[in-house]
């Protein structure tokens, strides 16, 4: 029997949807529960002061620490650094701190006729990312040491966007000087640094990393830039809320990304 082909779409649009829906449940499953403990002045103290003085800009001192949240996001994406079009997307993430982990699910509009559905995961050290055409045909499906390392930086820079994940035991830091510091997490047998920016006023500016860009055996690491244009204040604290991501390449910069965070809450189950 043939089915018509908007059946074959949904019946994969469906399909997807139920495996993100249990990939939510399982990570929101791991998170600690009971009452999470304070950030204080004391807890801070052994971090490189522009980190410490970051931290207290965010005004994370004084809350419980961020266990969870949920995020949406603007977006305008290129796929090729020599593309003029950008395609707009909307995206939405769920993160944890304690294990360590996201999800993230975006839609993009490519034309009339083709959409893009994709979903990224970080969860037990291990990176995965997902592409799907129309929600039916996989475009990208990629695993592997080289991913888990660059979905564990990716984590490693979002911590902005939950601040107190500083204070992460699988997080130490470097003192680089006094507007910068050195980050390197371990979590599961993988690994992965990046370097934080700070200006003078203890806010955020800038994340670089070294990255992979490709997954094939003979990948390079290139310079990986998150850039911040705006910060604002949301569910009670100051986080970037408008970045640009940027690849350092041999025949020159590579900004593939212009993300906006539309809203963020923090210590929930489900988003709103």
């Amino acid at each position: 029997m043939k089915y018509p082909l908007f059946l074959l779409l949904l019946f994969a649009s469906c399909s997807m949807h139920k495996m993100i829906e249990q990939e939510k449940a399982e990570i929101l499953s791991s998170v600690k529960e009971g009452e999470a403990p304070i950030v204080t002045e004391e807890r801070i103290q052994s971090l490189p002061e522009p980190v410490k003085k970051w931290l207290k800009t965010t005004g994370i001192v004084g809350r419980p620490e961020i266990r969870r949240g949920w995020l949406s996001q603007s977006a305008q994406m290129t796929m090729k650094p020599d593309q003029k079009k950008w395609y707009t997307a909307k995206a939405k993430q769920l993160f944890t701190t304690d294990p360590p982990a996201f999800l993230w699910t975006v839609r993009m509009k490519m034309n009339p006729l083709i959409s893009i559905k994709g979903r990224d995961k970080f969860v037990d050290g291990k990176g995965e990312m997902r592409i799907r055409m129309n929600a039916l045909m996989n475009v990208v499906h990629e695993t592997g040491e080289k991913i888990d390392e660059g979905t564990l930086q990716r984590y490693l820079g979002e911590i902005v966007w939950y601040p107190t994940a500083a204070l992460s035991p699988y997080i130490t830091w470097e003192s680089i000087d006094e507007f910068s510091a050195k980050a390197t997490m371990r979590y599961n047998g993988t690994e992965g640094s990046g370097t934080f920016y700070f200006n003078e006023k203890g806010d955020f500016i800038r994340f670089s990393a070294m990255r992979y860009k490709e997954n094939t055996s003979d990948a390079r690491r290139y310079e990986w830039i998150i850039s911040v244009r705006k910060y604002a204040v949301m569910d009670g604290v100051k986080i970037p809320v408008e970045m640009d991501a940027t690849w350092k390449l041999e025949d020159g910069d590579w900004t593939w990304l212009k993300l906006t965070i539309d809203k963020i809450i923090y210590d929930q189950d489900k988003q709103e």
